[in-house]
């Protein structure tokens, strides 16, 4: 509830929450303020190479943020998404709940009805550099919830329609959540080091110096 709350801020503010430190003495990377203008032009431009890709390669669902509560990360986010909260029963089963999926616009009331949505999607991140890191690394960018906009719970068909594609070939189909989302898309990409390309850049240029100028980008690196 309280996070889909902050993810409520939409074009105008794009919070992601650090992660949680582990050890005591480790503090959380301090969080990257910046316009959407400034932060595309932070955004490191190479070809994509899609070589050896599978989705194999990037495991999920893990247990999530606590192995302890029976739920892996799929269901976490969810849990943490719901405008309405679902009951858990036996097994981290969800019933009842109300979903807002933002990319359509449409309010869903069945957890089944729902896909998480990996920002940047996964084929994206293998070409845009995931390709060099490690099974670890891979599998802590596929369950990543250190950042509010790095998993979002929208609809099967919109997650569908976007497939592995980036904002030079798709948007979400409501206008009021492009801003948003371009933001979250940059912010997930500067977080964990990816790349663009030049299509991919142009297209963001666009609208961050177009409809979306006014839209401000918060990322915190990943560890």
């Amino acid at each position: 509830m309280i996070k889909n709350l902050v993810r409520g801020f939409g074009a105008l503010s794009l919070a992601l929450i650090p992660l949680l430190s582990a050890p005591a003495a480790q503090a959380a990377p301090a969080a990257e303020v910046t316009t959407l203008a400034d932060a595309v032009g932070l955004l490191k431009v190479t070809e994509e190479d899609r070589t050896g890709y599978t989705r194999s390669k990037f495991k999920h669902w893990n247990a999530g943020n606590d192995a302890g509560d029976g739920c892996n990360t799929r269901a976490e986010v969810l849990i943490a998404e719901a405008v309405v909260a679902p009951t858990i029963e036996a097994g981290c089963k969800l019933t009842g709940g109300t979903w807002a999926s933002y990319y359509d616009g449409q309010e869903v009331t069945s957890a089944g009805s729902l896909d998480i949505d990996h920002m940047v999607p996964l084929a994206e991140a293998w070409d845009s550099g995931a390709s060099t890191w490690t099974p670890a690394r891979r599998e802590a960018y596929a369950n990543d919830q250190g950042a509010d906009v790095s998993l979002v719970a929208v609809t099967a068909r919109s997650n569908r329609q976007k497939s592995d594609q980036d904002p030079a070939d798709w948007m979400p189909p409501s206008p009021a959540a492009q801003c948003r989302y371009v933001g979250e898309w940059v912010a997930t990409k500067l977080r964990w080091q990816l790349t663009a390309d030049d299509r991919e850049l142009e297209a963001l240029k666009t609208y961050a110096e177009g409809p979306c100028e006014d839209t401000i980008v918060r990322y915190a690196p990943a560890t």
